[in-house]
């Protein structure tokens, strides 16, 4: 056969990358290189602008007066765009309105956009915002999430989920408990900050390169504020320098600030935020007050729970509600409450709209129950874990307060884990130091996770997947998911690897646009592999069953007698051809090499109403064993030992999926200890710098940090049975703060509880030391 181009190599010792291997991440030497482009290193066209924003400097109040001709007459400015300047929608709110791109009038949080500049360099972009002159009305800004639910300041309805008949327990009970604990929220603190460039087209479109997680909102907000169809706006993400749910709705912003710039002056805009401007302007981790009221028999088996989380959304909706939701999901954790009452509150505050962040209100649910358990074991003077273990989910009851049963127990993970990490000898080894040690104290902890895998809003539960085989033997895929470091693309390249039995280096990955699939959901949720995948699989079997039909009419066998593998295709007894021989007889045959995928999450529906339904289609299960040593006199400390079990079911790649488990607990264990946010009375982010923010580095690493897959498949029907692995292991890091409060607890011989909200800094965890003394009468 005559060939139409030169065959890629079918060398069968060539590597395969198919499911299942360890592969490195397909941008993993132009990481490391500086080859890898972000969209701040793309070749800018001839004439771009570079723009910066002017914004407020109150956190509540109106604006009076603007005088704003320093800033037009400034070196090299081009163009000024304000309010008056927006053709379109101004409110870019994401789910519910509340979102104004720029003000003119209320200000709402400090470093709100007024209007944005544009000069032919940044930084005289970024002088001439200075240069700004407005006088404002400040009104004191309401900062505190008790003052604001008590105002019934809420951003949206207060919302709740019973079981059972809870006050009767409760008044009934003769072992209760009860307490209040504030989980503080997290910056992002992504590598490549926020940041997009806008190029208009010639027909009046726009195409958009941006960091952001959600392409498909991004053109529709921009074609919204510029009052064009979305089909004339383009948005293209090659990847981005990590996200963490920092750029699933407030990306757009700035995409759209460089739009407007670029429709008014016909020319390319560049926007990128300075980090100081980045962490006031964007939204962080929500954080919560979590209360709870437990009755317990004597085994501390809870019988009755009465749980509260107040999440603190900031000015504006953008993702709290759903975020809240999800915290109330979470709030039972691993464990089952046979009478429950779990109500979640949504309050607006004078600050920054807060956003997803991984977990997405997952681990602030979390965080109170694992409190309880806790303060359960201390109480009745048992080991926290034997607590846990006795309320788990498939010990006690399987049906959560929302009524979605969960089908695969815990139990055998946390016995492996508590088994291969030596933890009863340890815990008897750590009382014995403790009692020699008057300085030093040592905590350990085993905490679990169990996290719903679906997004909570059904019909983002989507994904679609373009996929071009040519004549040369080699594949172009693209799909709607993003890359932001967390290897997507390399998995979803596997899966089409393993459906069409050809080497993994045979597959091209191109840039996620909006032009080559469309109307995606956002890669977040944990879901980016099993929406993607699925919908890359699905392309991928149409090809595969086409040629299949093609070659077996061709050749008069059945269909069930072609087989493929390592880049060949095999009938009959011994006859074969290679996988670029088969396209381009395929092409010659006048058959399409090219096919379309779509895929959507079964099973899965919630009646908010009700609070009852199946809201994830499965559940991701993991526990980790935390170790630290405590400095009594000064509160710092040290995590000397964590050891990790997580439940990724078929793993499509262990060598991801390990980097991302310890990532995430890396970055979960920041939100629990070093890593505080700190506003002002006037509503001002102080810890707005590297300077003044404390993200965890290497030497924070546990020096013995023991990471393991758990062998066991999906019992669901995802892509090859794996389950996701991006967000349940920062919930993990609950057991570095469980373990520091164990520490604690121990200068009470474990009679007593700590009080130490997250994150638990040194000086918390001093003023918890000192607070724990107090209530011993002064004894340590």
């Amino acid at each position: 056969m005559r060939q139409l181009t030169k065959p890629a190599n079918t060398a069968l010792d060539e590597p395969q990358g198919q499911v299942g291997e360890a592969v490195a991440h397909d941008s993993a030497q132009r990481h490391v290189t500086g080859q890898a482009l972000y969209v701040d290193d793309l070749p800018e066209p001839r004439g771009t602008l570079y723009a910066a924003v002017i914004c407020s400097e109150i956190a509540q109040g109106r604006i009076m007066s603007m005088d704003l001709d320093a800033v037009r007459q400034a070196p090299d400015v081009e163009a000024l765009l304000t309010l008056a300047d927006v053709p379109g929608e101004n409110d870019i709110g994401p789910v519910f309105p509340g979102d104004p791109l720029l003000t003119s009038d209320q200000i709402a949080y400090y470093a709100q956009p007024i209007a944005l500049v544009a000069a032919r360099s940044e930084w005289r972009a970024r002088q001439a915002a200075q240069l700004a002159r407005i006088d404002y009305a400040p009104e004191t800004p309401l900062l505190d999430p008790l003052e604001a639910l008590a105002q019934e300041a809420l951003l949206r309805p207060s919302h709740q989920m019973q079981r059972g008949d809870l006050d009767s327990v409760l008044a009934q009970s003769e072992r209760q408990l009860q307490a209040e604990m504030h989980a503080g929220g997290q910056e992002h603190f992504y590598l490549e900050g926020q940041v997009s460039l806008a190029q208009p087209t010639e027909e009046g479109g726009m195409l958009i390169f941006t960091s952001s997680q959600h392409p498909t909102e991004v053109q529709m907000l921009v074609a919204q504020v510029l009052a064009i169809p979305f089909s004339q706006v383009t948005v293209e993400v090659r990847r981005m320098g990590g996200g963490f749910g920092g750029k699933e709705t407030q990306a757009a912003s700035w995409a759209c600030l460089a739009a407007l710039m670029a429709q008014k002056t016909g020319r390319a805009v560049k926007l990128r935020l300075p980090r100081q401007q980045d962490m006031r302007m964007t939204g962080k981790r929500h954080p919560f007050i979590n209360r709870y009221h437990v009755a317990m028999d004597h085994a501390g088996q809870i019988q009755a729970a009465d749980i509260e989380v107040i999440g603190d959304g900031g000015h504006s909706p953008d993702l709290t509600d759903a975020i809240v939701d999800r915290a109330m999901f979470h709030a039972d954790n691993a464990y089952y409450l046979p009478q429950v009452r779990i109500r979640g509150h949504r309050v607006r505050t004078a600050c920054v709209s807060h956003t997803a962040f991984r977990g997405f209100g997952g681990p602030q649910g979390m965080l109170i129950i694992e409190r309880a358990m806790d303060d359960i074991a201390r109480h009745l003077a048992l080991d926290p874990l034997d607590v846990r273990k006795r309320n788990l989910y498939g010990v006690r009851g399987e049906i959560t307060p929302y009524g979605q049963k969960v089908e695969q127990p815990i139990l055998p993970l946390i016995e492996a884990l508590e088994q291969s990490s030596d933890y009863r000898a340890r815990r008897q080894e750590i009382r014995r130091w403790n009692q020699a040690h008057p300085c030093l104290c040592r905590g350990l902890a085993l905490t679990p996770v169990k996290f719903g895998i679906s997004f909570t809003l059904q019909h983002l539960n989507q994904a679609g997947a373009l996929l071009h085989l040519y004549t040369d033997g080699s594949v172009q895929l693209n799909h709607g998911g993003t890359e932001m470091g967390q290897g997507l693309h390399t998995k979803v390249a596997q899966v089409v690897a393993s459906t069409l039995g050809i080497p993994l280096s045979r597959i091209q990955i191109t840039a996620t646009r909006t032009d080559k699939v469309p109307n995606t959901s956002p890669t977040a949720a944990s879901s980016g592999a099993d929406l993607n995948g699925k919908a890359a699989q699905a392309a991928a079997l149409t090809l595969k069953q086409r040629l299949t039909e093609f070659w077996a009419e061709a050749q008069g066998v059945p269909e069930t007698s072609i087989q493929w593998s390592q880049g060949q295709v095999f009938w009959g007894e011994d006859q074969a051809l290679s996988f670029t021989e088969l396209v381009q007889a395929a092409y010659q045959a006048r058959i399409s090499l090219s096919a379309t995928g779509y895929y959507r999450t079964p099973k899965i529906y919630y009646n908010r109403a009700q609070a009852q339904g199946r809201p994830f289609f499965y559940f991701a299960l993991g526990a980790a064993v935390s170790e630290v040593l405590v400095d009594r006199l000064t509160g710092e400390y040290r995590v000397l030992r964590t050891d990790i079990l997580q439940d990724v079911g078929e793993s499509l790649n262990p060598a991801l999926d390990i980097g991302q488990i310890e990532g995430g607990f890396i970055q979960g264990m920041g939100w629990l200890t070093s890593e505080e946010l700190v506003w002002n009375d006037q509503g001002r982010l102080l810890s707005d710098t590297p300077a003044t923010y404390k993200i965890p580095t290497i030497s924070d690493t546990p020096p013995i940090f023991k990471v393991a897959l758990y062998p066991c498949p999906n019992p669901e029907a995802s892509i090859y049975h794996s389950k996701a692995v991006g967000e349940p292991p920062l919930m993990l890091a609950i057991s570095v703060w469980s373990a520091l409060r164990d520490a604690i607890s121990s200068l009470s011989d474990y009679r007593l509880s700590p009080e130490l909200d997250p994150p638990a800094t040194p000086e918390k965890v001093l003023w918890a030391i000192e607070d724990l003394q107090r209530r011993l009468g002064g004894v340590a």
